[in-house]
């Protein structure tokens, strides 16, 4: 008997703010266990991410990749279970991570390479593959390691502090011996990168809503000066950052959630970048598939003995996520945001 999946697919594009009208659920039907073809494996999900960079992908407009077609099974990471297979590689019960999309299951050619990756979760929960230990955690790992290259004693700055990537970028530059200044929204989230994380201090950008206010907070903060930034969010936070910027400092471009809406994000001074000889890098993290597994070895180690902390915020069922996703592009998350499917 075929089985029925449930899907979220993008109805239309947002104008503006995303909205919950711009998605629409569906109901399609799957082949049964008995009915895969060869190669072929049927995934239950269990878990969903969402991420900041979704938003960019419902825009009609030139990226770094394709936009998200309309009428289409939303994009977004997946962590589940083997339920049938016809892939000697892929057995019943094996858990597994990909790029399902926004739905309950997900029929596979597994005969492509690394559109499914068996995890083991005897050690690291299922869910941290898509956080910490997963595309979250490899974005902060690459952009803090190899384009920050922080140095001991250095003092390097990250925003969206408490956020799944911001609050790895934090640990692993404190384990490298760094002074490490975040930024959040709240008092709570500041609290919690301070006292859970180890951070050295963390500004609450709501008590700071201009450049001026900012740029008096990261002095304060960050006495010897900013030697490398994370960039999830832009705009005022960048600006600010730049004033407070040491001679031969790096930036790594991760995320520009501040212009996700489409409003373009000037910058208030970019003369700094050559008065401070500053390196900024943008970039993309499946970009750079040759580091992953040096990355996941210290992320999957940092887990499993407790030395990498992570949050989770979790909606329940499919039909959550569009509310959800919504929220974790206003900061109404706290950590990783995921939508538990089982």
């Amino acid at each position: 008997m075929p089985l029925t999946n449930r899907q979220i697919v993008l109805a239309s594009r947002p104008q503006g703010e995303a909205s919950a009208d711009n998605f629409r659920l569906v109901e399609t039907a799957l082949p049964g266990p008995d009915e895969l073809a060869e190669g072929q494996v049927l995934v239950r999900h269990h878990v969903l991410s969402l991420d900041p960079y979704m938003r960019g992908r419902m825009n009609d407009s030139r990226s770094y990749a394709q936009p998200q077609p309309l009428g289409e099974v939303m994009i977004g990471g997946t962590a589940g279970e083997v339920i049938a297979s016809r892939n000697p590689h892929f057995a019943v019960g094996d858990h597994v991570v990909g790029m399902g999309g926004w739905q309950e299951h997900a029929l596979v050619d597994a005969t492509q390479r690394g559109v499914l990756q068996k995890v083991d979760t005897r050690q690291v929960p299922l869910s941290a593959y898509l956080g910490a230990v997963g595309m979250p955690g490899v974005t902060a790992w690459y952009g803090l390691v190899k384009i920050i290259d922080p140095q001991p004693g250095q003092t390097v700055t990250v925003s969206a502090a408490s956020g799944a990537v911001g609050s790895a970028v934090g640990q692993l530059a404190k384990a490298r011996g760094c002074r490490v200044v975040g930024i959040a929204g709240g008092a709570e989230k500041c609290a919690y990168v301070v006292d859970e994380l180890g951070f050295d201090a963390c500004i609450d950008y709501r008590q700071h809503p201009d450049l001026k206010s900012m740029s008096a907070a990261l002095k304060a903060a960050c006495p010897a000066g900013i030697d490398g930034h994370f960039e999830n969010v832009g705009g005022l936070i960048l600006d600010a950052v730049m004033l407070r910027a040491n001679a031969f400092s790096r930036v790594a471009m991760c995320g520009m959630i501040a212009g996700y809406d489409g409003q373009p994000l000037p910058m208030a001074n970019p003369a700094l970048i050559l008065v401070n000889r500053m390196k900024i890098e943008g970039f993309i993290v499946s970009e750079h598939m040759a580091v992953w597994p040096e990355a996941l070895r210290e992320l999957a180690t940092g887990v499993a003995t407790g030395t990498l902390k992570y949050r989770e915020t979790v909606a329940q069922g499919l039909e959550s996520a569009p509310e959800a996703f919504i929220g974790l592009l206003k900061g109404r998350n706290f950590g990783k945001q995921l939508v538990k499917l089982v």
